[in-house]
C-alpha cells in the first residue's frame, strides 16, 4: 500500500509537470505569434520599400524549420506536384530531366516513351520559350514549373539545338508521367536474378514481386540481387512489404517511436512470403537511405540475406505530410524508427544540431555505436547507417575525371557523338574504341579544358606559408620545378586515366541511344559490387558462413 501511494503521488506529479510544460509552451507560442504579427505589420507600414508579405512569411517559416532536421520542411502550394511525385512517382508533364549549365536550362535526359522523347527532344536541347514565356537564363526550378501541368494540356516549346543555327518549335501534349520504380531487371547467364529499385513509391513492392515471380517462372534461379544503391527511400509500408517477400508472416520489420502516442507503431509482415530460401544479396551505398535502410537492415537483422557495398546514409527518421491552410503542407519528422534488433541507424542527432555537432558526427562516421545482435547472434551497430556484411571500397574518381564531369564535357561530347552517329551496338556490347577516345581527347582540347590539380593547390598554399615564414626565396626554384613536373604529368592524364574516363564516357553515350535502361546496362558491365554479389551467391559455403557470422 505504501508503494502504491508513492506511485500515485509520482504519477500525479508527472501529470502536473506535463500540464505545466504544455501551458508554458502554449503561452510561448501565443507570445511568439503576437511578436511575429507585430513585426510583419510594422514592416508593412513603415519599411522604406514595398514588401512582399508572402515571400517574407515563407522565408520566416523556412528559417524556423532550418533549426530542426533537414527533413522537416514547409511545402507551399506551388510545390504540391513535387509531393505527389515523391509519394506516387507520378506527375503531369513532358517526361524529361532538365539541367542548368553555362547559363542555360536544357534537356538532360528524356524518359523513354514519354512526350519529350516522342517529340524527338534530345539531351542538350536548350529551352528558349515555354508557352510564349521567355525562359532564357532561367533556373531549372522555374522551367520545371512551366513544363508541369494537367495531363492532356498542350505545352508549346521553342528550343535551340547545339550545332544548329535556327531554333525550332515543338507542341507536346502533357501526360501523366510515371517514373519506373524498377527501370531494369534481368536474369544473368549464371542464373542469378537482378533488379534495381530506384525509389519506394506506391505499388513498388507489388511490381518487384511480379518481377521475381516472372523470373522464377521462366528460370531456375540460383539467387537474387536487389540493387538499392542510390535509392533515397520513400514509403515505409512498401519497404515492409518488400521485406515480407523473404521473411515469414507476422515478423516485426520496423517500429517507430515519437512524442505523440499515435506515431508509436509496430510494422509487421502481413502476408505469406514469396521465397524463404533463395540466396539473397542486397547492394547498398552511401546514397541508400530511409526505406532502403529498413529493407537492408531488417534483412540483415533476420540473417535472411547478405548486404554488399558501402555504409548507408543513416536516416532513421519518419516523416508525415500534414495539410495546412491555403493548400499548403508541412512535412514533419514525427518519430525515430528501429529495426528488429532494436537498433536505430540515425546518423546525426539533430536535437543537438549545430555546425560543430554535425561535423563531429561525420568525422566519427566509421566509429562503432552501441552493439546489437541479429537473429543468428551476429553483432551489428547502432547510429551509423547499415554497415554491409561484405564491404567494397568505393571507387574514388581521379582529379581529371572529376573536372571533366564538373565542366559537363562527358555530357556535351555524348550529345555531339549522338548527332554524328545514327546507332551503336547494344548497351552491353558497346565499347569505347581508340577512334572514339582519340576523338574525345581532341574534343576536350578544342574546348580549352584546363584544371588545377590538388598538388598545385597545395604548392600555392605552401608558397603563401613560406612567404610569411621567410623561406620562399630559398625554396621557390624547387617549387617551380615541382609545378613544371606536375604540368608535364597532367598533359598525360587523359591517357593515364583512360580506363576510368572511357567507362564514364561509355555510360553517357549509351544513355543517348537506350535511355536510362541503357545507362544501367552499361554500368553493370564492369561493376565490382555486382561481381562480388555473384561470388557470394554462387559460393553457398561463403554465403552461409557470412550469415552465421563464421566468415
Amino acid at each position: 500500500m505504501k508503494y502504491l501511494k508513492l506511485f500515485l503521488i509520482l504519477l500525479v506529479f508527472t501529470a502536473m509537470t506535463a500540464v505545466g510544460q504544455n501551458k508554458n509552451n502554449n503561452f510561448e507560442i501565443s507570445k511568439s505569434l503576437d511578436i511575429y504579427n507585430n513585426v510583419l505589420r510594422q514592416l508593412n507600414m513603415f519599411y522604406v520599400d514595398e514588401i512582399n508579405p508572402a515571400e517574407l512569411n515563407e522565408s520566416a517559416i523556412n528559417a524556423m524549420l532550418d533549426g530542426l532536421d533537414p527533413y522537416t520542411v514547409f511545402i507551399p502550394e506551388s510545390q504540391i506536384e513535387d509531393v505527389k511525385l515523391m509519394t506516387t512517382g507520378e506527375y503531369g508533364g513532358i517526361g524529361a530531366l532538365i539541367q542548368y549549365s553555362d547559363g542555360k536550362s536544357m534537356i538532360s535526359e528524356p524518359y523513354e516513351g514519354f512526350p519529350a522523347a516522342k517529340a524527338g527532344l534530345i539531351p542538350g536541347d536548350v529551352f528558349l520559350e515555354i508557352n510564349g514565356v521567355n525562359v532564357e537564363g532561367k533556373m531549372t526550378n522555374e522551367v520545371s514549373e512551366l513544363l508541369k501541368g494537367t495531363p492532356g494540356t498542350i505545352v508549346k516549346l521553342k528550343m535551340q539545338r547545339p550545332g544548329e543555327k535556327e531554333p525550332f518549335v515543338k507542341e507536346l501534349k502533357r501526360e501523366k508521367i510515371k517514373i519506373d520504380n524498377i527501370p531494369y531487371s534481368t536474369v544473368f547467364d549464371n542464373g542469378v536474378g537482378y533488379a534495381i529499385l530506384t525509389q519506394f513509391t506506391k505499388d513498388c513492392a507489388k511490381e518487384l514481386k511480379d518481377v521475381i515471380v516472372e523470373m522464377k517462372k521462366n528460370h531456375e534461379l540460383k539467387g537474387f540481387i536487389l540493387d538499392l544503391r542510390g535509392n533515397g527511400g520513400g514509403l515505409l509500408n512498401e519497404a515492409v512489404d518488400i521485406v515480407n517477400m523473404f521473411v515469414p508472416k507476422n515478423k516485426l520489420v520496423v517500429y517507430q517511436k515519437g512524442k505523440v502516442a499515435e506515431h508509436n507503431y509496430n510494422h509487421y509482415t502481413q502476408h505469406e512470403p514469396l521465397d524463404l530460401d533463395i540466396p539473397l544479396v542486397i547492394l547498398v551505398n552511401e546514397g541508400s537511405a530511409s526505406a532502403s535502410e529498413i529493407v537492408s537492415g531488417s534483412i540483415q537483422d533476420f540473417d535472411r540475406g547478405v548486404i554488399v557495398g558501402q555504409r548507408t546514409f543513416g536516416k532513421g527518421l519518419v516523416q508525415n505530410i500534414l495539410p495546412m491552410s491555403y493548400n499548403t503542407q508541412i512535412k514533419v519528422t514525427v518519430a525515430h524508427y528501429y529495426l528488429p534488433s532494436n537498433r536505430c541507424i540515425q546518423e546525426i542527432d539533430y536535437s543537438k544540431k549545430n555546425k560543430r555537432n554535425v561535423a563531429d558526427t561525420l568525422a566519427k562516421a566509421d566509429t562503432l555505436g552501441k552493439a546489437f545482435h541479429t537473429a543468428n547472434g551476429r553483432v551489428v551497430y547502432e547510429g551509423h547507417g547499415i554497415q554491409p556484411d561484405v564491404k567494397i571500397e568505393p571507387t574514388v574518381a581521379s582529379t581529371i575525371a572529376t573536372y571533366l564531369y564538373a565542366k559537363n564535357l562527358f555530357f556535351r561530347y555524348a550529345n555531339k557523338f549522338y548527332r554524328e552517329h545514327k546507332s551503336i551496338k547494344p548497351a552491353n556490347e558497346f565499347k569505347i574504341t581508340d577512334a572514339i577516345y582519340n576523338d574525345f581527347m581532341q574534343f576536350v582540347k578544342d574546348e580549352g579544358f584546363t584544371f588545377t590539380s590538388e598538388s598545385e593547390k597545395e604548392i600555392k598554399e605552401l608558397e603563401k606559408i613560406a612567404k610569411i615564414e621567410g623561406y620562399l626565396d630559398d625554396i621557390q626554384p624547387i617549387l617551380n620545378q615541382a609545378v613544371a613536373k606536375i604540368e608535364e604529368e597532367k598533359a598525360n592524364d587523359l591517357v593515364n586515366n583512360r580506363k576510368e574516363i572511357e567507362e564514364l564516357l561509355k555510360i553517357e553515350i549509351a544513355s543517348r541511344y537506350y535511355y536510362q535502361k541503357g545507362k544501367i546496362i552499361a554500368t553493370l558491365s564492369d561493376d565490382p559490387e555486382l561481381a562480388k554479389a555473384f561470388e557470394v551467391i554462387l559460393n553457398q559455403e561463403e554465403y552461409k558462413n557470412i550469415l552465421k557470422g563464421t566468415n
